[in-house]
């Protein structure tokens, strides 16, 4: 059963490639939600990391996802794999444009960043 949650982009990790030839990246969606927002990970993992290359944080998405669960040691383990990205409005930018949040690299040697 497929899920969807729309919000804005928070950060992209860079991809992981485990020994297996396994590979994820994950993606952090801010989802406005009352009074609280909700920071919501979802993990892309093998062809669908790519889907991740031409977004960048502040974007407006819609992700769509399916809920992944597994026991591990008695323990119960619950993943967002997300298999669709939808850019919303007029936000989609281009591939490579800056982020609207500062990084460190934006600051000077001299420059206090707050």
């Amino acid at each position: 059963m497929a899920y969807e949650l729309t919000g804005k982009i928070k950060l992209i990790q860079d991809p992981k490639t485990f020994d297996s030839g396994f590979t994820k990246r994950e993606m952090v969606v801010i989802v406005e939600d009352g009074k609280y927002p909700q920071e919501i990970n979802l993990e892309f993992v093998q062809d669908k990391v790519s889907l991740l290359e031409s977004l960048h944080a502040g974007q407006e998405v819609t992700v769509t996802f399916d809920i992944r669960g597994r026991e591990y040691n008695g323990r119960y383990f619950n993943n967002l794999q997300g298999w669709k990205v939808e850019v919303l409005g007029d936000n989609a930018g281009t591939p490579g444009e800056e982020a609207p949040f500062p990084t460190p690299s934006d600051f000077g040697e001299d420059d206090i960043p707050f």
